[in-house]
């Protein structure tokens, strides 16, 4: 049986899903899938669904009776084996839940990365000093000193995607709220988050936009979520919406149209880039 893991890496997902593409083409079910490699039909299930890692002799057996060429097999199995290496994030297993791993992974491969925040300046964004002030607050479930020391280290070393070689383009759109929301007694932490913000903000890979209290209701106006897109063809966009005490990776075609559809409406309503430059520097000198 393959072994467990506590969450797929992005390479992961996408060779499962051409495992399983690769499969149907070759016109057999899972369980027959499963015969050939002398297992259950839920071992096949769960490599094609990067619940497990993937065996490379596994995935051997199951290309050469796909029908694959030599030469692709070669070619997939080198990246199978990249693909089960640990990603940099995996040092923070001791405060990483298993459910936001993935959205590590995910926020590392993506070439856009669009975003709504209706509560607090998204993780990519914050400054060390709000982020561990929002931790301090207890949203992670844990306050011990050293735990939070860990997420703030995680938290920056997340950030860095944003400064490397060919960095995705971020595209934020933040309720008014997150700017009116303090969250230390310490004036200066906000001030200094919003004059990240602005310095952010004439970031030509960065698009900020804040959706004001004068615009009234919007269609996003039930919890945070981000969409992730991605250069390669194999995967789809995908949409990670978290929840109290875990989250929920979509990628139907029909619910990432409408989180889609979503962005597209509130950033159409939300204040302009320029305006939003000036939402910032107005809430920054009340600090």
């Amino acid at each position: 049986m393959s072994e467990r893991r506590a969450a797929p890496t992005v390479g992961q997902v996408v060779l499962g899903r051409r495992l399983q593409e690769l499969r149907e083409s070759a016109g057999l079910k899972r369980e027959e899938a499963a015969r050939v490699l002398r297992v259950a039909p839920a071992t096949v299930r769960r490599m094609e669904m990067a619940e497990v890692s993937l065996k490379i002799p596994y995935v051997q057996v199951l290309l050469s009776t796909y029908g694959v060429p030599d030469e692709e097999v070669t070619a997939f199995v080198r990246l199978a084996e990249e693909a089960n290496e640990p990603g940099w994030w995996q040092r923070y297993h001791d405060v990483l839940p298993d459910w936001f791993s993935l959205h590590v992974s995910l926020e590392g491969a993506a070439r856009i990365i669009r975003s709504y925040e209706p509560h607090f300046v998204p993780g990519l964004l914050q400054t060390e000093d709000y982020a561990r002030a929002v931790l301090e607050a207890g949203t992670v479930g844990q306050v011990r000193p050293q735990d939070i020391e860990r997420h703030v280290a995680l938290r920056l070393a997340r950030q860095k995607l944003l400064t490397r070689e060919n960095p995705p383009h971020l595209w934020v759109i933040m309720d008014e709220t997150v700017l009116r929301r303090p969250v230390s007694n310490r004036s200066a932490v906000m001030r200094d988050q919003l004059g990240r913000l602005l310095e952010i903000s004439e970031n030509p890979g960065i698009t900020l936009q804040v959706a004001e209290y004068a615009v009234g209701p919007h269609p996003g106006t039930y919890t945070p979520f981000v969409l992730f897109r991605f250069a390669e063809p194999e995967l789809p966009d995908m949409v990670y919406s978290e929840y109290l005490t875990g989250a929920l990776y979509l990628d139907s075609r029909t619910e990432v149209a409408m989180h889609l559809e979503v962005l597209d409406h509130m950033s159409a309503k939300a204040a302009s880039v320029q305006r939003t430059r000036d939402i910032l520097r107005e809430y920054r000198d009340t600090f």
